[in-house]
């Protein structure tokens, strides 16, 4: 039998789609296999996110990781030397103990996941499948529906929008390639209906454009326009997604919309996004409501319809607090993001608790990211109906469309769109 034993673990300073610093791990087998994993980094977070270790010093601005890095090249090290790379969980639950913080706080839930991700696609590699595969076994076979954030506003944009993504689904498709087209084609048209109108059509951080408009409604305006100009049908053939980012206006118990100098109770949220869907064909809201407030997404989640009710900032990844938000029936989705909760083996047991619930999952990239492809193959490996990585811009968020389309050409007939979740 082949051992699998940790032989080596060393972690470096590299930089994400920000020019933020961030972590890279490459975990050594003893058959002589190996794999490198990187950490992203998001800007609108989620207090109960598993804890993001920096430097906190004058260099770039505070944002090193030069202490995480420390962390994994010694306490980690020395921890994970020898074990058996195969026993993910234990590996996972092993760096968890040496922290012994509730939030990952003390070696840094970016540490831990570093070593994590890296661990597991080392012993992938050590078997010579694909990561889907090892994840998921023959049964993984579903490529995601892509949620693509073409217009950007909130904290992901200097403009004077609001909602933080305005997204597209490609649901017409009957593949990923052709999802990707209709995508790709919906994006150009939108940048050529904002320049005949003299709108910027610089990007922000996720590759969707960020113009100055009169109104979160005057984006969808625009997005509806550009999907017809490509061809394609609004509400029929490609639907739209919105990311509120709603803690980041949340204020004693308010809303306070801080670019539209708007105050809103939750009720008067919920009826303003719930009109905004009435509309247009929005079906999927991430986070309507501030992360706690759970009485406002059991709301909004009971007069939604057939809108989706996304939880992200309400969830974080974290099996505690969406197992919380089942048994209260707020939010009928969720947004799943590795680095909220540090480690491989949670991220799976979270995915695996929504669906047993019935609530959809969203593999998800965060704002600061890298070329790591991970969640492309995750989307895959656990069958997910949707997966986030931005627009169809920037080398950061196209690897991984890049990446589901080479997974689906390798998938060939056993594939399927995931079309039919909508």
């Amino acid at each position: 039998m082949i051992k699998r034993e940790i032989t080596n673990i060393q972690a470096r300073q590299i930089f994400d789609s920000r020019g933020t610093p961030t972590i890279k791990c490459r975990v050594c087998l003893s058959d002589g296999s190996f794999s490198e994993a990187s950490v992203p980094s998001g800007a609108s977070t989620g207090k109960y996110e598993a804890h993001e270790l920096r430097d906190d010093e004058k260099g770039y601005n505070g944002k090193g990781v030069l202490k995480a890095i420390y962390n994994i090249n010694n306490d980690l090290a020395n921890l994970l030397k020898g074990k058996n790379a195969e026993d993910i969980c234990a590996l996972d639950d092993m760096m968890k103990k040496l922290d012994s913080t509730s939030n990952l706080s003390r070696i840094g839930g970016n540490a831990i996941l570093a070593v994590s991700l890296a661990c597991v696609k080392a012993v992938t590699n050590s078997y010579s499948i694909p990561l889907y595969k090892f994840i998921g076994g023959i049964n993984a076979n579903k490529l995601p529906i892509p949620l693509m954030n073409i217009l950007n506003g909130g904290q992901h944009a200097g403009n004077n929008l609001d909602i933080q993504e305005f997204m597209i689904l490609p649901v017409g498709a009957n593949s990923f390639a052709q999802a990707m087209k209709i995508g790709t084609e919906v994006y150009s048209a939108l940048k050529k209906l904002l320049k005949e109108n003299f709108q910027s059509t610089s990007v922000g951080d996720e590759g969707g454009f960020a113009p100055n408009l009169e109104n979160d409604a005057k984006a969808l305006d625009y997005i509806v326009d550009a999907i017809s100009i490509a061809g394609y049908a609004p509400g029929k053939d490609v639907f739209l997604a919105l990311d509120i980012a709603s803690s980041d206006w949340y204020q004693e118990g308010k809303y306070h919309l801080s670019k539209s100098k708007r105050i809103f109770s939750s009720m008067e949220l919920e009826e303003y996004l719930l009109t905004l869907c009435g509309n247009y064909p929005i079906i999927s809201l991430e986070d309507p409501m501030a992360e706690d407030d759970f009485e406002g997404f059991i709301n909004i989640t009971k007069n939604a319809g057939r809108v989706n009710i996304v939880g992200d900032d309400l969830f974080v990844t974290n099996p505690e607090r969406i197992k919380k938000g089942i048994e209260m029936k707020a939010a009928n989705s969720v947004l799943i993001k590795p680095n909220q909760i540090g480690t491989f083996s949670d991220t799976l047991m979270a995915i695996n608790i929504a669906k047993e619930a019935n609530y959809q999952t969203i593999i998800s990239h965060r704002s600061g990211e890298t070329e790591d492809t991970f969640i492309a193959d995750l989307a895959v490996g656990v069958n997910s109906g949707f997966i986030k990585c931005g627009a169809p811009a920037r080398s950061e968020r196209l690897c991984k469309y890049n990446r589901l389309l080479q997974i689906e050409d390798e998938l060939g007939k056993l594939g399927r769109y995931a079309s039919k979740v909508i």
